[in-house]
């Protein structure tokens, strides 16, 4: 897939992964693609990890958006430790 797929695809991710985990995250279409781009790479690797997907096939849509939600509940976690303490 090209670069420019890429950033479409995980933009549509992203935003998917962000209406599933509502919260107040204040963050620009920028950062919603990378989270969505990162999500697809993390659901790929769980999906290998469990059987799911094979090493040389990428994530599917839905497991994208399982990565970027995990992604975004990550970031969700330091953020929240980082700023009480």
């Amino acid at each position: 897939m090209s670069i420019i797929g890429t950033i479409i695809i995980g933009f549509f991710v992203g935003l998917v992964a962000r209406f599933i985990k509502p919260g107040d995250d204040k963050m620009g279409l920028l950062f919603t693609t990378m989270v969505g781009i990162v999500g697809a790479f993390v659901g790929k690797f769980i999906g290998q990890a469990v059987g799911v997907y094979r090493a040389d096939e990428p994530a599917g849509f839905v497991g994208a958006v399982i990565g970027a939600v995990l992604v975004l509940t990550l970031l969700k976690v330091t953020n929240n430790r980082r700023i009480t303490h």
